[in-house]
């Protein structure tokens, strides 16, 4: 099939959602007015709390939300076919992705920029207030190492990718400092100064790698599973307008142009999808990602349909930089709707290489038992299905691209790197060019994981922050705690997302770490409904979350209960990773109790709230 006709029909209907549907949204369901003040203004503090241009404060939390999830989980998803992940991604973005973005950040701004778990306990009750900060914390932990491995995979041995990495860091602290102290609100320069250092970075890096330099800057993956947490924490601590948000804003635009430009290379060049619509991997059997397509379709893809940890950005960040009320329609539904279509064109991507060179870079070799895994999927689809998925081009691809090797580079990022650098690559004007494309590409996927390693450590520390503000009820003595703990808790947070990352491999970390995201979106479309419940014009108006609230739990645990029951029994086998299996079977049991209580206790509020509106009132000739 032709990749012009999906990704023109994509973009058909997410404009049509933003342009009636978000209407709908911030004119009937929250009614947003400009007259109201934003916490940004109100409780402006120069840290967290700032006014923000709204393209600015969209490029934020563009980066912050989309992190590989849109590009990485399409590209896992290709395994069972480019069918499957593109109706989740289409119809998930625009019926529950975009009003679960849009209700939580709109909630948050009329609670003073207060986090999910707080809404939760004044719209819910104190107890799932509680349990909802425990199970955000566990969430946030799962999440950040799972996006982690992705950039290590990438990373690793690539002197030219570290390269380019680390010349962002100086970009973006250039360019906040030249929006907020050398030329206040000339965001215009700014971002061309920022663009230009990124530039350099792409260019040089391919001078990097074949100077002496080269070994200084090639690290191994155990080195980068290290010094990821150590950067993340440092980030996470400084103030929000140093480093993170221009980073967000320089990053969110490169990933921006970069997938309209996918996209239209995709329409020029008008390649061939040459992974089928359905493989015989449905019901399941890959050595990718194992699981049959329902209900692991919708774990696999997260950001680009609806993601939990969005919530988190949106009760976290963005809220306490909103400058107005209308804002939130394009920061929050915007941003999603850019994200599905960022998602779709990764699956495109990943679904017009040859299927035995995408299942050679994806699959997992690096041990005997995988290899052995990977060699008899290989077998079984031959002997089976008649369908030959055996490398054709991959080292050929390796050479193109400038890298050793691309046989068991886990993690979805180097495929869509590939992938993009081969269509860019049969372009007339730009073709030519391929290893150029394939770092540029591997440049700006890191840039947005690094982004959201920081942001969620950020968003971490503040759920840390509203426990001690809770203990000591004077404001002086609550920011007194909060600016000592800033360091401690950024530091317990990336402490334990990076043992996970140390330990774990890329199928379990992705698995447990969609299970996490998908119960988290579960508990925030929960906490949505309660809100449109209580605060709205009419209930009616609360099927907007409710709908996506009901197929999310029932697709949830589902996967849970097949997922912890598949640990266990790899558990009970013994094996040096017999421990790391118990662990992630109970964490995930641990984690759907605690979304069943959430649920249940959401639904005895919503019956509540049902016959609070049932209560017979009093004429109002009488009331006046």
């Amino acid at each position: 099939m032709s990749a012009i006709w999906i990704v023109i029909g994509s973009l058909a209907a997410f404009a049509v959602v933003y342009r009636f549907y978000t209407a709908f949204l911030s004119a009937k369901v929250a009614m947003l007015n400009d007259e109201r003040s934003t916490p940004a203004h109100r409780l402006k503090d120069g840290h967290d709390y700032q006014p923000t241009n709204r393209w600015v404060l969209f490029g934020h939390h563009f980066a912050a939300i989309a992190g590989p999830g849109p590009l990485i989980g399409p590209v896992l998803a290709a395994q069972w076919g480019y069918l499957p992940g593109l109706i989740w991604i289409v119809i998930g973005c625009c019926f529950a992705g975009a009003a679960h973005d849009f209700v939580i950040l709109w909630a948050s701004v009329r609670e003073d920029g207060k986090s999910l778990s707080q809404i939760a306990r004044s719209a819910i009750s104190p107890t799932s207030g509680l349990i909802s900060s425990i199970a955000v914390l566990f969430i946030i932990i799962c999440l950040l190492a799972g996006v982690a491995v992705t950039v290590v995979n990438a990373l690793a041995e690539s002197p030219w990718g570290m390269f380019t990495i680390m010349v962002s860091i100086p970009a973006a602290l250039l360019t906040g400092l030249w929006m907020y102290r050398i030329r206040p609100g000339k965001v215009g320069e700014a971002s061309l100064v920022g663009m230009a250092i990124l530039s350099f970075g792409v260019i040089a890096g391919h001078w990097v790698q074949e100077s002496a330099l080269a070994p200084y800057l090639t690290f191994d993956k155990e080195t980068l599973r290290l010094a990821l947490p150590a950067y993340a924490f440092v980030a996470s601590v400084l103030p929000v307008w140093v480093l993170m948000c221009p980073r967000d804003y320089l990053s969110s635009y490169m990933k921006a142009g970069v997938m309209i430009l996918l996209g239209a290379g995709l329409i020029l060049a008008n390649p061939t999808l040459k992974m089928p619509a359905t493989t015989p991997f449905m019901s399941g059997g890959s050595p990718v990602i194992g699981g049959s397509v329902w209900p692991f379709v919708c774990i696999t893809i997260m950001c680009g349909a609806v993601s939990g940890f969005h919530a988190l950005i949106a009760s976290g960040t963005t809220p306490k930089m909103i400058n107005k009320e209308s804002d939130i329609r394009m920061v929050s539904s915007g941003a999603m709707l850019l994200e599905g279509f960022v998602a779709v064109t990764a699956l495109l991507a990943a679904a017009c290489l040859d299927p035995g060179d995408y299942f050679a870079i994806n699959a997992d070799q690096s041990k005997p038992a995988t290899q052995a895994a990977y060699v008899t999927a290989v077998q079984t689809m031959q002997e089976q299905h008649g369908w030959d998925i055996a490398p054709k081009g991959v080292e050929q691809l390796a050479t193109d691209v400038g890298e050793k090797s691309l046989v068991g580079r886990t993690g979805g990022a180097v495929t869509l790197a590939v992938g993009m650098a081969s269509i860019f690559n049969k372009l007339p004007i730009v073709g030519g060019l391929m290893s150029y494309w394939y770092h540029f590409v591997i440049m700006f996927e890191a840039l947005f994981i690094l982004t959201l390693l920081e942001t969620g450590t950020r968003v971490a520390r503040f759920v840390f922050q509203e426990f001690l503000q809770q203990l000591k009820p004077k404001q002086d003595e609550a920011r007194e705690v909060s600016y000592r703990g800033v360091v401690l808790f950024s530091l317990i947070t990336t402490g334990a997302w990076g043992w996970m990352l140390y330990t774990a491999t890329i199928d379990t970390i992705w698995r447990m770490m969609g299970i996490a995201n998908q119960l988290l979106a579960g508990i925030a479309l929960a906490v949505g409904t309660t809100y449109i419940l209580m605060h709205s014009r009419k209930k009616i108006y609360a099927l907007v979350t409710l709908i996506p609230f009901a197929f999310v739990l029932a697709t949830i645990f589902t996967a849970g209960f097949m997922q912890s029951s598949d640990w266990w029994g790899k558990a009970a086998l013994g094996g040096p990773d017999a421990f790391k299996f118990q662990l992630q079977s109970v964490l995930t049991v641990t984690l759907l109790v605690l979304t069943s209580f959430i649920a249940l206790d959401a639904a005895r509020r919503w019956w509540q709230l049902a016959m609070e509106d049932k209560t017979p009132r009093e004429p109002l000739l009488k009331e006046a």
